[in-house]
């Protein structure tokens, strides 16, 4: 990480990283940026539809809507190849001649870590260190990585875009035990991810994803059964706080998609000791972290480690229930400001994240609205993921979900008698 900058030394300007639009860079970043008087330029391949979500967005927040906040006063959307870190620094550095260096550079995206690392070492700026951003994209040298500090060694392999799947062109074949888990090396939340029990489901699943991916190499690692957790971190590079953990539900296998989520009290010992110890090894901690790992009897083993915030509206309902400007904070770490010893993060509420899955391909005929309701002690907010005559092949990943609900309250129980009345109540109609 690089400390030159501090924030009496920083423009007031961020320069952003995204691909496609996210609830997090909409309703958490932007929003933040604006309370913090920050101008904003956007890099992005996909500048068309940052614009139609900003417009909409804008539209909703002056109606009054469930928007969380305004978006910056300046707001710049620039086209770039952000995939290519020396596209990256090629714009910043030619836009530093006309409008000044920015005070950050800052990205929310998986794909993006290694670039907007890079880009803020380039110029000096405040950012995680590229090669723990890296490490951690990289799922092969994560496990590297932990078996090389000696905390966890989790057996895998990798499969390049020519290897027979299985493994008779290595000498002792590919090493890892059935089930196994088979994932893209470089891929993101559950696309791609499926349990194989044998050689024979191996072989098909290979096919399939090198049908989608071509040229991607691929994971095949140890299953790690067992309780999922989630933990949530922001760091300066010098403190590392524990902010939340989440207790995560998921499909039956051979697939992985997240159904659920709920907030833990507070994180639970000894898993957070451990996993931070692990966090520490890859390099991580600055800024926003999204680790998930398995319990297994009182040990906690990373499944992977996602070097940003916690997305699918989860970001948003944490810094709700913890009371803390947490999108502000992230970003004020990125311009170089340290964070207090001691968070005054609120401590009690419990959340409940449902996500409404479609079930099969096809249009969605009809589906709720947008809508927030408190009763007998539980907020409910609902927001749809997807808008009613789109249609859609069935991904088995969460693009498949059609919707979010967040329960939130003190009663765990009168949140779950309050989801099931609100999904009995509703309807998600697919047609062919």
């Amino acid at each position: 990480m690089n400390e030159a900058a501090t924030p009496n030394d920083v423009c007031a300007s961020l320069t952003l990283l995204a691909r496609n639009p996210t609830d997090s860079v909409t309703e958490g970043f932007l929003p933040a940026a604006a309370r913090l008087g920050l101008a904003v330029t956007l890099l992005t391949d996909q500048p068309d539809a940052h614009q139609a979500a900003y417009e909409r967005y804008g539209c909703e927040w002056r109606a009054g809507g469930p928007s969380a906040g305004a978006l910056p006063g300046r707001l710049e959307i620039v086209p770039c190849d952000v995939r290519d870190f020396r596209a990256v620094i090629a714009r910043i550095a030619a836009r530093a001649g006309r409008v000044g260096r920015p005070g950050a550079v800052f990205t929310n995206s998986d794909h993006l870590q290694p670039q907007a690392a890079l880009a803020a070492d380039y110029f000096g700026l405040p950012g995680k260190d590229w090669r723990a951003a890296l490490r951690t994209k990289n799922k092969a040298e994560l496990r590297r990585g932990l078996a090389a500090a000696g905390l966890d060694t989790v057996r895998c392999a990798e499969l390049a875009p020519d290897d027979p799947p299985d493994g008779h062109g290595a000498p002792h074949g590919h090493g890892v035990p059935y089930p196994c888990v088979l994932k893209p090396r470089e891929g993101v939340a559950s696309e791609d991810v499926f349990l194989v029990a044998d050689d024979a489901e191996l072989a098909a699943r290979c096919r399939e994803i090198r049908e989608r991916r071509p040229g991607a190499v691929l994971l095949l690692e140890e299953y790690l059964d067992g309780p999922l957790h989630t933990l949530e971190t922001l760091g300066d590079g010098h403190t590392l706080h524990p902010l939340a953990s989440f207790r995560t539900d998921i499909s039956p296998p051979p697939f992985f998609v997240e159904e659920r989520l709920r907030l833990l009290p507070e994180p639970p010992r000894p898993g957070t000791d451990q996993v931070l110890r692990q966090l520490r090894a890859l390099g991580v901690g600055f800024g926003a972290c999204h680790t998930e790992y398995v319990d297994q009897a009182g040990v906690a083993r990373i499944i992977e480690v996602n070097y940003r915030a916690i997305g699918d509206r989860c970001d948003l309902a944490l810094a709700e229930a913890l009371d803390i400007p947490l999108f502000e904070l992230i970003l004020r770490t990125h311009l170089g400001e340290r964070l207090p010893d001691t968070l005054a993060a609120r401590r009690g509420t419990r959340v409940r994240m449902e996500y409404v899955c479609a079930d099969r391909a096809g249009t969605l005929k009809a589906a709720p609205e947008a809508h927030v309701q408190e009763a007998g002690g539980v907020r409910l907010d609902y927001r749809p993921l997807r808008e009613t005559g789109e249609r859609h092949p069935l991904y088995r990943t969460n693009r498949d979900f059609l919707g979010v609900l967040r329960a939130s309250g003190d009663d765990e129980g009168r949140i779950d008698a309050a989801v099931g009345e609100f999904l009995a109540a509703h309807c998600w109609e697919i047609v062919p």
